[in-house]
């Protein structure tokens, strides 16, 4: 347990990376605060999906496939392509192999503490299924790291900023902090862990590593505005991959309320017994269930406007075609959000397989009945398009008069919006996802300045500490925070307090 203000580790940050790394620095004997700005701990790993992917899981091995750390090190470079990344020049390949030989391990780590997967699910272009996804949900992350880490004798506390990076000589030896209006000083003795998250919601930083083109789109986790690269860079790190971002994207917006599906306690027996009905029940009676789950947040196909879907605004204007990059354009209209229009000949092409409004990673396909039934709040069908605009209070008028003029200029092979009832789905907004930029590392996750020396005494995991490593596809940007923070954990543990460096053996190192 940490004194008061001072322990042998201070972590920043108290996401899934934060939570981790503290974890390990306190299970090798050392005293840990975590400090975490918000008034309780979670970050986005609370918000995610849940999915971790792997190679060299008890689930894979149940289902007989065989798999390979080097299998799932190559497949994580066919996903950066797929999205017009160039992982020979653009990846960290160290920092790849270290999150592909330490996530079986990981995943062990987790299972041990309580947390229930389900799986491996397919994800091409992986050459096997790899993505594990959590139950009942991403809140049993950190309701079981939380629970761990006050096993260990982590000293958590919230409603903590930490504003700046303190220094003896050239080595990071605490950190300063506002709390309840005061400002604050706390000393590491070995070590300081960047973990805070992205800068998704930092307009700031957006538009320094990337330009103005998203700057203003917002990210869809307020709180993450990149603390730990701030805070990096004032004592002189690098930021790399400053502009390879996940978005904007366009998704609905969550509930007005949260349902009860959420509710769900994440304990073991509960996510044991919904893996039991995933793997016993037959289909047709989980699907309502699953659906609960997987029409909330998430991005409608593209393969909508493609059929002859348009976008409208507040005021019931169509603003932008909608098969070149719309995503951009909705940030400019009334109240940053629009409604997805479609008449029954496009909706009716949306209740079967291969066209679905949105998936979920690996657990099922939403189509348009799924919406009807579950997201009652985005979902809106009417006979005509007067009675369908005075439900979500957009001018008739307006909206028939933009509807009159699609269809009397129609791009080449759409059908025109014509048969009754018509659907609307929305709201929906643009969103950065996640943003990937952050201090260079070393794969002892040790933070570098400018010049590639390290800095004594800060090391970073998670978002905070990706230091140019891609990770596109499911599952990777929790795999890393995981993975990450458990090795910072580690090294920050030893980190010598007159700057020397200590050896901790890892999985990665023996084979590297």
């Amino acid at each position: 347990m940490a004194n008061g203000t001072e322990a042998d580790v201070i972590v920043v940050g108290g996401g899934g990376a934060g939570l981790s790394a503290a974890i390990e620095a306190a299970r090798l004997g050392r005293s840990v605060l975590l400090l975490e700005k918000n008034s309780e701990v979670g970050g986005t790993t609370g918000r995610s999906v849940g999915s971790v992917t792997s190679s060299c899981t008890s689930f894979q091995a149940k289902k007989g496939i065989s798999d390979r750390p080097r299998h799932h090190f190559e497949d994580m470079a066919l996903f950066a392509r797929l999205v017009g990344l160039d992982p020979d020049k653009q990846d960290n390949l160290e920092l790849r192999t270290l999150l592909t030989e330490n996530i079986p391990d990981t995943m062990n780590w987790l299972m041990d503490m309580g947390i229930v997967f389900f799986g491996p699910m397919a994800e091409p272009p992986h050459r096997v299924p790899r993505m594990h996804n959590i139950l009942p949900n991403s809140r049993s992350y950190i309701y079981h790291l939380k629970k761990r880490a006050r096993a260990v004798g982590v000293d958590i506390r919230t409603g903590v900023r930490v504003t700046e990076l303190l220094r003896s000589g050239a080595r990071v030896s605490g950190v300063a902090a506002e709390t309840g209006g005061r400002r604050e000083r706390f000393t590491a003795k070995y070590g300081v862990v960047l973990a805070t998250g992205d800068y998704s919601s930092s307009r700031e930083m957006k538009a320094r590593l990337d330009g103005e083109a998203r700057a203003d789109i917002e990210g869809i986790n307020e709180t993450s505005t990149g603390d730990g690269q701030k805070l990096a860079m004032e004592i002189g790190a690098d930021i790399v991959n400053g502009n390879v971002m996940l978005g904007p994207e366009i998704r609905f917006v969550a509930p007005p309320h949260r349902k009860l599906i959420s509710m769900i306690p994440p304990w073991k027996p509960v996510g044991l017994f919904m893996r039991w009905a995933l793997e016993t029940l037959p289909p047709r009676l989980l699907r309502p269930f699953l659906m609960m789950f997987v029409t909330t947040n998430l991005a409608p196909s593209h393969k909508l406007f493609e059929e002859g879907a348009i976008l409208i605004n507040k005021n019931g204007e169509r603003f932008v075609d909608e098969r070149e990059q719309p995503q951009f354009a909705i940030p400019k209209q009334p109240n940053r959000i629009a409604y997805i229009l479609l008449d029954d000949a496009i909706a009716q092409k949306f209740e079967a397989w291969p066209n679905f409004i949105s998936t979920a990673p690996g657990v099922a396909y939403a189509y348009l009945a799924d919406y009807k039934r579950n997201r009652k709040d985005i979902y809106h069908s009417a006979a005509s398009l007067e009675e369908l605009a005075g439900r979500v209070g957009i001018p008739a008028a307006r909206l028939q008069q933009t509807l009159s003029q699609h269809n009397a200029a129609l791009p080449a092979g759409l059908p025109p919006l014509q048969k009754p009832p018509f659907h609307l789905l929305g709201p929906a907004k643009s969103w950065i996802v996640l943003t990937d930029g952050a201090p260079r590392v070393t794969t002892r996750l040790e933070v570098l300045d400018k010049s590639g020396q390290m800095i004594p005494g800060l090391y970073a995991a998670g978002s905070s500490g990706q230091g140019g490593l891609l990770l596109e596809g499911h599952g990777h940007h929790l795999g890393w925070a995981f993975t990450s923070g458990r090795l910072a954990g580690k090294y920050a543990a030893f980190g010598a307090s007159d700057g020397a460096e200590a050896s901790v053996s890892t999985t990665a190192e023996s084979a590297a």
